[in-house]
């Protein structure tokens, strides 16, 4: 590649990609030699760009997390998903995101070519979204707080305040913090009370590090976070999952249901199980309508019965005028 620009580019793309590239590698692929992918690398390094090499028969260069965020270079696929997930976090759960997304979204448009543009507002206009899941929203600061207290293990102590009783002050060891739905969850270890614990993050105030730091545990069985959040709702008033027999195969019923719904388990050749993740009766009736599939529901009866409010408002509404 004969162009200087346009090779440092390319060579860019490359390292982006989360893997080591030999010299060699990278020679081959722009079509120059290896000491031109030094000068390379070198002229991205004086243009701010973390490029990090280690030596050795299995080294190579990578581009690596840097003290300052360099321009990034994305493919037309990839300028569209963020595109349309920035167009999402307008309704997240996280307070204050919806500004920011925004502008982080007209700053991306402003330098996307036509066709890609065209690409998002075809998308955007076409996919609606199911109704967000009703539920408080989370001060991103503090779920980023959480978050690096999980990561760096780190105890912690805040006050935790529930519904119809005074806070009361925590000291515990952050595991892991998960997204259900609307909400946040963070996943703990609760020293005063001798056991893991799950607090529901819109909950959290008061955090203070303590600037303990302790080794990871294990949750009990071995099981992950999101499974032991999934088993922590599942027994909580009010929380359920549902059942339904979908009327086709599993590898069409992957193709059509959302994996934010649920679990699809086998069944026979000609159709499916699939069981919701926990959530309240009322979300899940109002969600199982839009599945694009047949299906019998199983149970429980509380959705039953919620789905049924809903199917006869539904007819009501679309029964026929008088004169009309």
């Amino acid at each position: 590649m004969r162009d200087p620009s346009g090779r440092l580019l390319r060579l860019l793309s490359l390292l982006q990609t989360p893997r080591d590239w030999s010299g060699t590698e990278l020679g081959d692929r722009l079509g120059v030699t290896p000491r031109t992918i030094r000068r390379d690398v070198d002229r991205l390094r004086e243009l701010g760009y973390p490029v990090h090499a280690t030596q050795g028969a299995t080294g190579g260069y990578r581009l690596t997390a840097g003290s300052a965020m360099p321009p990034l270079l994305l493919d037309d696929d990839e300028a569209v998903a963020i595109a349309i997930g920035l167009r999402s976090a307008a309704a997240s759960a996280v307070t204050g995101i919806e500004e920011t997304s925004l502008r982080a979204l007209a700053k991306l448009e402003q330098v996307l070519p036509h066709r890609l543009r065209h690409r998002v507002r075809t998308l955007a206009q076409a996919a609606v979204g199911l109704p967000p899941v009703s539920g408080p929203a989370v001060d991103p600061e503090l779920l980023a707080a959480l978050a690096a207290a999980c990561a760096t293990h780190e105890k912690i102590r805040f006050t935790y305040t529930t519904p119809g009783s005074p806070g009361t002050r925590r000291l515990v060891e952050p595991h892991r913090v998960v997204g259900v739905g609307r909400r946040w969850y963070l996943v703990s270890y609760d020293e005063g009370r001798d056991a893991w614990r799950t607090f529901r993050a819109d909950r959290v105030s008061e955090l203070r590090p303590t600037g303990v730091r302790v080794a990871e545990r294990t949750l009990p069985g071995g099981v992950d976070a999101a499974t032991w959040v999934g088993h922590w709702l599942s027994g909580r008033e009010g929380i359920v999952r549902a059942r339904l027999l979908l009327h086709l195969p599993l590898e069409r019923a992957a193709e059509l249901v959302p994996g934010w719904l649920g679990v699809l388990e086998p069944v026979d050749e000609r159709s499916c199980l699939l069981v919701t993740h926990p959530d309240s009766p009322e979300n899940l009736a109002h969600r199982i309508p839009v599945l694009p599939v047949g299906y019998t529901l199983l149970g429980p009866a509380r959705v039953r019965a919620h789905l049924r409010v809903i199917a006869e408002r539904a007819l009501a509404g679309t029964d026929e005028v008088s004169g009309g």
